[in-house]
């Protein structure tokens, strides 16, 4: 018994011994990767191929990962804007798919949602009468002043200041109320749009 515990020690640490040794063990690899053109291959990567595209291999041969060469400071501000365009896109079309679905529970028929839009239109028409309306009293507003500077100059006397700060702020207001008129027109076309975009998300849902 006294022979059996030395032996049976030494086993044992030898076989501790070889298992730490082992893990310690460093592992080997092998880098490949471009340079200049011509693919260059080594147990060490050298400083200047860091940032080059490269393959490593494990000890026994086998491609164990493939890094990408790294990105210029050029090309990650145009990655990171890229991201971000993917980013917002990506909220966009989760902001349009709760809307669609709610459109779908809010209206039961297509006769619902076309009357929900048709009050949408009706305002927006009174709104275009009124600036329409509004837009010719203006310009007959103009055209009054424009006569009696005419008629002053005509009868050799000048056209008094006051008369001509009027004609200019007249003049403004016009060319400032027919820009509103044609975003007015403009929007309303858009409702028209937005109609029959709506109306086809809407069978799309209802089918789904």
């Amino acid at each position: 018994m006294t022979k059996t515990l030395p032996l049976l020690a030494c086993t044992l640490l030898i076989a501790v011994t070889g298992s730490t040794l082992a893990q310690k063990a460093p592992t080997k690899k092998l880098y490949c990767w471009n340079d200049n053109g011509a693919r260059v291959c080594g147990d060490a990567l050298p400083a200047h191929a860091v940032d080059s595209a490269r393959t490593e291999f494990n000890a026994s041969g086998r491609a164990v990962s493939q890094l990408p060469r790294a990105l210029t400071d050029d090309e990650r501000v145009a990655a990171a804007a890229q991201a971000k365009l993917d980013q917002d896109a990506k909220a966009v079309a989760e902001v349009t798919a709760r809307r669609d679905k709610a459109m779908a529970e809010s209206y039961a028929t297509e006769d619902d949602l076309r009357r929900a839009f048709g009050e949408r239109i009706a305002l927006m028409d009174e709104t275009i009468k009124s600036s329409q309306l509004g837009l010719e009293g203006r310009r007959q507003s103009l055209i009054s002043l424009l006569g009696r500077a005419g008629e002053t100059e005509l009868s050799g006397k000048p056209v008094p200041k006051k008369a001509r700060d009027n004609i200019q702020t007249q003049h403004e207001l016009l060319l400032r109320q027919r820009s509103m008129l044609a975003a007015q027109l403009a929007e309303r076309e858009l409702i028209d749009e937005d109609l029959a975009a709506a109306l086809e998300r809407y069978h799309v849902m209802k089918k789904g």
